[in-house]
């Protein structure tokens, strides 16, 4: 056949006549170690068959050309049905190698390296290329880099697999160039760091339902502080407490993403509001409007300064940690109170608190003192003293059960708090 007459395309046909041959074989009369060595051997034949096709690939822009594509993977997508993504890898792999890393190009013809691992290698090798304009290294010694880079990477492709391969390739320059490597390193921190403040956001939406839904992008070492921070009150129970089991769900499992809701919450309401930015005048302050009688019985609504409305039990909640100012309405709506800061446990009194209670004072309950809340025995919208006596430390979870009107709680003589769910 007059097309078939180039010896590449005469080669190209043998190999199809030999997979003719070889499909009409039936592997399953394989014995156990010749069905391990066909495995091996398929393996490296495939990667080798489509490193020859990458290969073709790099050197076939006149057949797109000719066909009005964008490209050979363009057009190998449209003539084969393969998907796009599959034939644009593989233009990656061709031309990277046919351009550029020659010795990596060679060795996957020759079956020493995966197609897995040329891709991974030539993704570590251009950002290595790329890395070259943010040290002080001249153009011929980056490409002496480069050069030694993928020398190493290849050689190390007999013996780790892609993932592997990816992790050396991240810290290559260590192995190849330690000189630049610490200089390089200093300078991605630096411009990464710049970038996620310059993308840093935060947004906040009620949805409508007494829920808000809460989005931000932040810098990594913040996002890390805060999961840092809500594990301490996620998992702070030792060995043996049913972790994650909440009475109010009839000890059901509490899925670890409401856990971790619940210990936002908690983490905004232990802030020192003493140490937060003065705000309009003062430290910053949350402001609840709650009739008097409300505050008092723990009944009814109370109102946030946005407008939003929590109930007189949650209110008189955080009355005992958070540092709001509570505008105490009377019959008449007539302001009563405007409340007082020393409400508040003092940084002293917790530290008592700390080593009288040293956990959490419900029944059974061992949170440890660091993770608690200072509860007011005697409420202090009803005239309860800041003070030891009439403090005792409850974790987030109890102190929420504390207020809430499902729950009765009772002070045993030991000095705990035991729990009941009414009936």
């Amino acid at each position: 056949m007059a097309d078939m007459a180039h010896p590449y395309l005469a080669e190209v046909g043998c190999v199809s006549e030999f997979l003719d041959k070889l499909a009409a074989r039936d592997p399953v009369f394989l014995s156990l170690t010749e069905k391990r060595q066909a495995l091996l051997m398929m393996a490296q034949v495939c990667s080798r068959a489509q490193a020859l096709r990458a290969r073709v690939i790099a050197c076939a822009e006149d057949v797109a050309d000719a066909d009005g594509h964008r490209d050979v993977a363009s057009w190998l997508t449209h003539r084969t049905h393969e998907s796009s993504a599959t034939t644009r890898r593989a233009q990656r792999l061709g031309v990277a190698c046919e351009q550029h890393f020659h010795h990596l190009g060679a060795a996957l013809l020759r079956g020493a390296v995966s197609v897995d691992q040329g891709h991974v290698i030539v993704a570590a090798l251009d950002d290595l290329a790329h890395a070259g304009a943010l040290v002080d290294a001249t153009a011929p010694q980056w490409a002496e880099v480069l050069d030694r880079a993928e020398t190493h990477l290849v050689e190390q492709a007999a013996e780790f697999g892609p993932r592997a391969l990816h992790r050396l390739g991240e810290r290559i320059l260590e192995v190849v160039a330690p000189r630049w490597a610490e200089q390089l390193e200093e300078r991605r921190l630096r411009d990464a760091e710049r970038h996620a403040r310059r993308r840093t956001w935060l947004r906040t939406q009620r949805l409508g339902d007494g829920t808000a839904l809460v989005k931000a992008r932040v810098p990594e070492a913040t996002a890390l502080r805060l999961a840092t921070a809500l594990e301490a009150f996620t998992n702070p129970r030792r060995a043996g407490d049913d972790a994650g089991s909440d009475p109010a769900d009839d000890g059901r499992r509490v899925p670890y993403e409401r856990r971790l809701g619940e210990a936002f919450c908690s983490l905004l309401e232990a802030l020192d509001p003493a140490r937060l930015p003065l705000h309009g005048g003062d430290a910053t302050t949350l402001v609840i409007t709650i009739d008097l009688t409300s505050l008092i019985e723990g009944l009814g609504s109370a109102t946030l300064a946005d407008g939003s409305r929590i109930t007189a039990g949650d209110a008189r909640r955080l009355a005992c940690t958070a540092n709001l100012v509570p505008a105490v309405l009377g019959t008449r709506s007539v302001p009563l109170d405007l409340g007082h800061a020393t409400r508040l446990f003092s940084p002293g009194q917790r530290k008592a608190l700390a080593i009288r209670d040293r956990e959490c004072r419900a029944d059974g309950c061992t949170i440890p003192a660091t993770w608690c809340e200072a509860h007011h025995l005697r409420p202090w919208a009803s005239g309860g003293r800041t003070d030891l006596a009439n403090g005792l430390l409850l974790c987030a979870h109890h102190h929420h059960l504390v207020h809430d009107e499902r729950y009765l709680h009772q002070r045993m003589p030991n000095g705990d708090i035991r729990f009941a769910r009414r009936t």
